[in-house]
Parts: C-alpha cells; sequence; structure tokens
C-alpha cells in the first residue's frame, strides 16, 4: 500500500495517489497530470479511480484528461450537472487491493462537497484517514461564502459535516485536506500538511465552537476575497476543461515581435522578482513576480487576449507556463528572449519604479511628509497591523478603487515583503499614475523594530 501527496506550489493545492497492487486512485488531480502517470509507472500499478470531492474554485481540475489517457473512472458529488464522470451516494465504497475507500456526503463549502474516508480491510474497521476536501483543514475549516443569500444555510451544513460527519471518525484518523498554508481556501490555516482528527479537535479554533449557532455566527463574519478568475475555474470543472497535454512548448520573441504583438492585445506579464520589474520594466506590463503568479494573475489578467512573459531565464518562463496553465491561461505567445537586456539595447523605451526604505517610510510618517502610503494587504492582514496615517485598499480591490486615489500625490505601495507592493505598483502606473513608488521589505522589515506599528484588533 502506497500513498502519495502531491503540493502544487503557489495555489496550495494538495492531491493525493493512493493505491494497493494493481490498483490506484488520484483524489483531486491538478491540470498537469504527468505526475501521477509517473508515480502509477514507479509503483507498477493502474490509476483505475479518480474522485473530486467537490467542484474546485481556484485551479483547473485534471481529471478528464487523466481518465481519457489511463481508462479510470471519475467520481464527485451528485448535487451539480457534472458533464463527465459519475455521482456517488453516502457510503459507497470502493476497494483497491486492501483499501476501502467509503464516501462521506460533507456539503457546507459546496453543496456536492464529499470527503474519503480510508480503511485498510487486513487491519480492522477502524478508518485509518479521511481525504476531507475543502470541509476540514489544518488549523482551519472551509470557506462558506460562494453562494451569496445562503451563507448561513452553508455554515449550517459545515458544522454538521464536521462534527456529525468528521470528528466521530476517531481522533486516530489522520487528515488529508485539498489544500495548505497559502491557499485563498481559507485564512488560518496551520503551515504543516500532516495532522490528526484529534488534533485539529484540539487547537483548530473553529472547532472549538461546539454550538452549532457560535460556529454560523464565526462563518458569517469572516471576510474572504473572490477572485474574477474563480468563475472561470467553475465553468471548466463543471463541463470539463480542454486538455493541455503532458509538455509545453514557448517560443521566443524578440522585442519587434512582442511590441507588434502588444498592439493586437497581448497582455505582457513579467515574472521577475520585484527589485528586476523596478529597475526597469516594459511601460504597460503587469509585474506579477513568479511566486505570486498562481494567486494574482486572475485578479488583473483577461482570458480574452494572449500572454506574452517577461522572465530572467527560460527555465522560469517555463514554469511560470505550467503554473498559468493551472488556472486556466493557455493563449501564451512565447517570452522575451533574452529579457529585458535586449529591450534595452533594442533602444526600446522602458520605465522604473523608484524604492523605497522601510526606515525612510518611519522618518517620513514621524516628519508629517506628504504622502500616500498604500497598504494592499488582506483586510485580516492590516487589522492585526499597519503603520500609521497608512491607506488601506485591497489589492484584488485596486482596480475598481483606483478613482480614490490621487494622481498627483506620491503613492507608496505596501504589502508584507514587498512581493504584492510591486503588482499594485505596476497597476498604478498602467492607469497613468506617474508618482509611484514601492517599499522593498515592507511589513516584514518593518517588523524588524524598523517602524512603529498599529493595531486595529
Amino acid at each position: 500500500m502506497f500513498l502519495e501527496k502531491i503540493t502544487s506550489q503557489g495555489l496550495s493545492h494538495l492531491s493525493y495517489l493512493i493505491g494497493h497492487q494493481s490498483m490506484a486512485a488520484v483524489i483531486d488531480p491538478r491540470r498537469d497530470i504527468q505526475i501521477y502517470l509517473d508515480i502509477a509507472h514507479e509503483k507498477g500499478t493502474k490509476i483505475t479511480h479518480i474522485f473530486e470531492t467537490h467542484r474546485n474554485e481556484d485551479y483547473v481540475i485534471g481529471s478528464v484528461e487523466l481518465a481519457d489517457i489511463t481508462g479510470a473512472q471519475i467520481f464527485h458529488g451528485e448535487e451539480l450537472p457534472f458533464a463527465y464522470g459519475k455521482p456517488v451516494r453516502e457510503g459507497q465504497t470502493f476497494e483497491l487491493g486492501s483499501i476501502i475507500l467509503k464516501i462521506l456526503k460533507t456539503p457546507g463549502h459546496t453543496f456536492e462537497s464529499i470527503s474519503i474516508v480510508l480503511y485498510d480491510k487486513d487491519f480492522g474497521l477502524e478508518p485509518v484517514a479521511v481525504f476531507t476536501g475543502d470541509a476540514l483543514f489544518i488549523g482551519d475549516v472551509g470557506r462558506t461564502d460562494f453562494f451569496p443569500g445562503q451563507e448561513k444555510e452553508t455554515a449550517g451544513l459545515l458544522y454538521d459535516s464536521l462534527f456529525n460527519k468528521i470528528l466521530p471518525l476517531g481522533d486516530h484518523v489522520i487528515i488529508y485536506p485539498a489544500h495548505g498554508a497559502g491557499s485563498v481556501c481559507g485564512s488560518g490555516m496551520a503551515d504543516r500538511e500532516f495532522s490528526t482528527i484529534g488534533y485539529e479537535r484540539l487547537t483548530n479554533p473553529m472547532l472549538q465552537l461546539t454550538q452549532r449557532e457560535n460556529f454560523i455566527q464565526a462563518k458569517l463574519k469572516e471576510k474572504h476575497s473572490k477572485p474574477p478568475y474563480f468563475l472561470k475555474m467553475e465553468e471548466y470543472n463543471l463541463s470539463g476543461p480542454p486538455a493541455i497535454g503532458s509538455s509545453f512548448s514557448l517560443l521566443p520573441l524578440t522585442p519587434d515581435e512582442l511590441s507588434h504583438a502588444v498592439q493586437s492585445g497581448l497582455q505582457i506579464v513579467d515574472i521577475r522578482s520585484p527589485e528586476a520589474f523596478a529597475g526597469a520594466f516594459i511601460p504597460g506590463s503587469f509585474s506579477l513576480p513568479l511566486t505570486m503568479l498562481p494567486l494574482y494573475t486572475g485578479w488583473f489578467i483577461s482570458y480574452d487576449y494572449p500572454l506574452g512573459l517577461v522572465a530572467e531565464s527560460y527555465e522560469q518562463a517555463m514554469l511560470a507556463v505550467t503554473y498559468l496553465k493551472r488556472i486556466g491561461f493557455d493563449d501564451i505567445q512565447g517570452y522575451l528572449y533574452e529579457g529585458m537586456h535586449e529591450w534595452t539595447i533594442s533602444g526600446k523605451d522602458f520605465a522604473g519604479i523608484k524604492a523605497v526604505y522601510a526606515g525612510d517610510i518611519q522618518t517620513r510618517i514621524s516628519s508629517g511628509f506628504s504622502f500616500t502610503l498604500l497598504d494592499i494587504r488582506t483586510e485580516e492582514e492590516y487589522q492585526k497591523e499597519h503603520l500609521p496615517g497608512s491607506t488601506h485598499i485591497f489589492i484584488g480591490d485596486l482596480e475598481k478603487r483606483i478613482n480614490e486615489l490621487d494622481k498627483q500625490q506620491i503613492i507608496t505601495t505596501f504589502c508584507g515583503s514587498g512581493m504584492r507592493a510591486i503588482i499594485a505598483a505596476s497597476v498604478l502606473k498602467r492607469h497613468g499614475f506617474n508618482n509611484v513608488e514601492t517599499c522593498f521589505g515592507s511589513m516584514r522589515a518593518c517588523a524588524r523594530g524598523v517602524c512603529e506599528i498599529e493595531s486595529s484588533l
């Protein structure tokens, strides 16, 4: 018997391959499926079953293409009209050698959510583990805000799923969730990918709310962001996304080719570091550092137009392609060959963004210097700690609230480490803000004793 966990960086998505003897199952596969095929080959087994714990909102599922290649059957909850696969019922079981997988209906995050309980029939009737999807995370529980007007109902359903279905499995049972820390599907997840029901019962803040109404009220008070690209993911994951194959190609583009493509609607995505982008960038391009790409591309980039990449290397560009395809961005025309160096020596225009040291931010605040310190972190982050006099606009709301900012004022973008701040700075530059700066290090640098920090909690 084996169980392999596959972590998809950026999205903090966790999928699993479990099997025994000649049969194996994949749970919540990502879109680039080669890793499951490779592991199955290494283990000398065949993928026969594919389970989706729910219709995922934050990435494209890989079930259909994986099933086409392996002949496996796809299974998911019965409350949605999926265009592929088969619905499962409460208590339905599947055997893979000594493994028994049993279906639990665990609605709340979504109405069709299921959890999958693992038994080892060679060692008795007690469950060994449970794949909880987005119902129960390590340190948190799933979101219940995806159905406007039904938030109270979904919160109640999640309470029932957790306290009446999952927790009674036993404190010894290992938890395998569909996401880890950093996912937009929760806000308080632990920075580890292993736990048990017993440990979560003791330490998970939401599981301390044992009264149903208290749990519901806590869920109703949560504030989560919903990127626009979620709608595309929901569409793909209901109807089945187009196949992408096991290998990707990426064409090199000259500065002239990239410029010409921009005039036809090409969106330039610069995946270099904040420091590199601030030093020199192509006017009109979006800064989306590679580690930020999976989480923030869907806020700013349109599916209606192709993409062109500016990267520090071909290898970095190819990793970006993988990240982008996981969230459905398939029309990537190429990357700038030889990067910004080639662009600058070709005589084409470029721009830069002034970088500000965190200590200078404090000096400005103390002296009364007139500027806008734009904090673009989440509401939760901002309430926990922020600098005096800062203006808060969540980065995902920046474009729709951009008229609240004064183009004549110096605007310094600020976040947790500087990664999101450079994204915000590039967005402001695209909207004609010329007096834009960015604070490298941002709150992490300030927390080193460099700045005075306030809290609203």
